[in-house]
């Protein structure tokens, strides 16, 4: 793997992912964070399928700085994931930085109703 910034991400989200899983009692939730969007998924492993997703590209979403963005986009995620009847999650960053909008996401799925 070469060694540029998307490189040691994908090295750092290797690592994370071989001690975090998602079973459909307590789902994963994916983060991933491009220039523009920040998306959100919860997975269970075992049965290889997406529970519930959510992006900043949805109309739900308003406008403001992408920070304030990825806060609804984990309020939106909280409340799809409590009306399939799930409170708990596995907290997955994808290699970037618990920090600014990944920070921000976690912060909004708790405020929505979710423990991590």
């Amino acid at each position: 793997m070469k060694v540029t910034k998307a490189g040691s991400r994908k090295r750092i989200h290797y690592r994370v992912r071989k001690k975090v899983n998602g079973t459909s009692e307590r789902p994963r939730l994916a983060i991933f964070r491009s220039n523009k969007f920040i998306y959100c998924q919860a997975i269970d492993d075992i049965n290889s399928n997406t529970i519930a997703q959510a992006s900043s590209r949805e109309t739900e979403i308003g406008s403001g700085s992408k920070t304030d963005q990825a806060k609804e986009v984990g309020k939106l995620i909280a409340s799809r994931l409590l009306q399939e009847k799930i409170d708990a999650v596995v907290f997955d960053r994808g290699g970037f930085l618990y920090h600014g909008r990944v920070k921000s996401l976690a912060d909004g799925a708790r405020e929505g109703g979710l423990q991590f």
